[in-house]
């Protein structure tokens, strides 16, 4: 007696997941307006691979003699290190280097695709997920961002978002021109304030003040060191984050609110050169922001800082302005879909001349999860096929010619190809299939020439209206007779009419 075969445990690895066709058709539609948009702007597509080499990822990856923390990597045969990408922002920064000469300047393209992270999984964070970008390369004015500001709100009114959303806007050299006049100068310490601000939703003015400074201790004890910043730098980084918070009266984002904010803001940068020219690109934006009618949607808000260190200048991020239930039961806004800004140094790393760039990223996932609860999808499972019944094995070419018809006119078809002759599974399969109708051709419609079809919806529909089994049996809800000839446009018009 042989030993039984151990099987496979079939699972998913943590922080992945599988999509099936109904995520995949909600996706695609998304996509599909999404680029509309972009096409509208002027932005083209452009691919790049999974896979670039490690060092082109970018100093956010740790130096180690296997870097495979954050990201995961491979060691291809010629000994050089190959990573997973990690955002589409490096790889595009690498295409546009190596391309430099034969591209257009400014370059605007937009990517789609997946990105990988190495890092610990939980809820809603996932090793893998999907991103969808958009960028200029090459233009160094605030113009450039404001247009992207502008195209990220025409997104959101295109996925029927009207209303729900704002785009917020800062810059971060005014940031560092606040933190010279506070005094904040190492590195170390500029990323634990810049980490401090990114948490102003999360636990308000007072818990950013802790983080400012000793440290906080959350409701489950555990203890968050802090900046280390004394009472004299904390006050100026803290009239900075309120600084965007308008006047009684005065509506957020209107022209009152963003004069207000950028004069508040300019007193707070001292003489910071670095400071004074990021209020200037901030009044540059709002300039042909309010000009180009998007007042109100695009607006001026100081606490954002955007987490990754590679941003130089104007920093946006949109914001969903709609009520959820958290996991504890309490309502917050569903914040953040995406967000970006400008990374001027980042293609620098590949050419001795500076090359500027701006550009932002839309997180799918959480966009779908959005749209999903306010009704904004716009797609559901897909159509499934025409299912040709097979009622006797013998006349499978009949059944398989039937479908051929069918195919030819573009009608999506198949027969059943499944083990079991019952009527009742095969139609089952139909159902789950979300097939819209069922062709039948026993044998006594093939004598006859004719054709039963089975409408699934209509049937469905009227189903719902018979309760007793006899009666639903006897009216055979959905189902009528065809001539054998007539198939193709009987379907034609049956689905034209669901």
């Amino acid at each position: 007696m042989t030993e039984k075969t151990k099987l496979i445990v079939p699972r998913l690895p943590r922080g992945f997941e599988d999509r099936d066709a109904s995520e995949i058709a909600a996706v695609g539609a998304m996509i599909d307006k999404i680029k509309t948009v972009y096409y509208r702007y002027g932005f083209d597509p452009v691919e790049t691979p999974l896979f670039e080499f490690t060092e082109t990822l970018g100093k956010f990856l740790p130096d180690t003699d296997r870097p495979n923390a954050g990201v995961f990597s491979l060691q291809d045969d010629d000994e050089q290190w190959m990573s997973l990408r990690y955002d589409l922002t490096a790889p595009l920064a690498r295409y546009f280097a190596e391309n430099f000469e034969v591209l257009p300047k400014p370059y605007r393209s937009y990517r789609q695709g997946y990105v990988f992270r190495n890092e610990k999984p939980g809820p809603g964070r996932f090793r893998q997920f999907m991103q969808f970008d958009a960028d200029t390369v090459g233009a160094p004015g605030p113009e450039a961002d404001a247009e992207m500001c502008m195209m990220m709100a025409d997104v959101m009114e295109a996925l029927g978002l009207t209303g729900q959303y704002i785009v917020r806007v800062n810059n971060r050299k005014v940031l560092d021109g606040v933190l010279a006049t506070a005094g904040v100068t190492s590195d170390e310490q500029k990323l634990t304030v810049l980490r401090a601000i990114d948490k102003l939703d999360k636990f308000g003015v007072e818990g950013v003040r802790l983080l400012l400074g000793a440290g906080r201790k959350d409701e489950s004890g555990d203890f968050t060191k802090g900046a280390g910043l004394s009472d004299g730098q904390i006050e100026p980084l803290l009239a900075y984050i309120e600084s965007g918070v308008p006047a009684a009266g005065v509506q957020k984002g209107s022209n009152e609110h963003v004069i207000a904010t950028i004069n508040t803001l300019a007193g707070l940068i001292g003489g910071s050169e670095t400071g004074l020219a990021g209020v200037q690109e901030l009044a540059t934006i709002f300039g042909l922001v309010s000009a180009a009618g998007f007042g109100g949607r695009v607006v001026l808000d100081p606490s954002v800082v955007r987490g990754l260190e590679y941003y130089t200048g104007p920093v946006f991020e949109i914001e969903l302005t709609f009520t959820i239930t958290n996991e504890k039961g309490q309502p917050v806004v569903f914040g953040s879909v995406g967000g970006g800004g400008r990374y001027d140094g980042l293609v620098s790393r590949f050419r001795r001349e500076p090359v500027p760039a701006t550009g932002f990223s839309i997180g799918v996932s959480r966009l779908v999860n959005a749209l999903k609860l306010t009704g904004n999808l716009g797609a559901s499972a897909p159509i499934g096929p025409v299912v040709v019944l097979v009622m006797d094995k013998d006349h499978t070419a009949r059944y398989q010619a039937m479908v051929s018809e069918l195919r030819q006119a573009g009608i999506r078809a198949e027969m059943f190809l499944g083990s079991t002759k019952n009527f009742g599974k095969q139609v089952a399969y139909a159902d789950k299939r979300n097939a819209p109708a069922v062709i039948i051709e026993g044998s006594q419609e093939r004598e006859q020439g004719i054709l039963q079809v089975k409408d699934l919806v209509a049937g469905k529909q009227a189903a719902a209206e018979i309760t007793d089994n006899a009666e639903w049996k006897a009216a055979r809800p959905g189902q009528f007779e065809i001539k054998r000839e007539e198939l193709v446009a009987a379907i034609q018009k049956l689905l034209s009419e669901q």
